[in-house]
């Protein structure tokens, strides 16, 4: 079991490891060794999610889940195929837990008295500049 939040624990059975060879430096390591590895986690048919979770997974990583509703998390970060599964891992932990926090209310403020005099201001000053810019000037035509 994984322990993504202290009330949510997802059976590794779920996870599904994918192991290519890394691109980038490294000499004969990332031509012979298939380091990278991809996690895939099918969202839609997890059993371990709850609905509402499962929803704000959808919707908060539109590019890391595709049609199927598989997430997707690759790490190549190090040499060794077994750090970059725990790092792996840990990732998927990070942006689990981040979709399963409760979204934080806004609490209502009053804008500073300050602040909407300096508004208003601004108003009457800007009003001021467009009423002297219509005032058209005395022609001796006007006679």
């Amino acid at each position: 079991m994984i322990q993504v939040t202290p009330s949510l624990s997802i059976p590794e059975d779920e996870l599904v490891f994918t192991a290519t060879r890394s691109s980038g430096p490294g000499g004969q390591n990332v031509n012979k060794v298939s380091t990278r590895i991809t996690l895939l986690f099918d969202v839609k048919q997890s059993p371990s999610l709850p609905a509402d979770a499962k929803k704000k997974l959808l919707d908060l990583y539109p590019t890391r889940i595709n049609k199927e509703g598989i997430m997707r998390v690759v790490c190549q970060k190090h040499r060794s195929q077994m750090k970059n599964r725990e790092l792996a891992i840990a990732r998927w932990c990070e942006l689990v837990a981040e979709a399963l926090k409760p979204a934080t209310v806004r609490k209502r403020t009053k804008t500073p008295r300050a602040a909407r005099e300096q508004r208003l201001m601004e108003k009457k000053h800007r009003s001021q500049i467009k009423q002297n810019r219509s005032r058209s000037p005395i022609s001796e035509w006007d006679d």
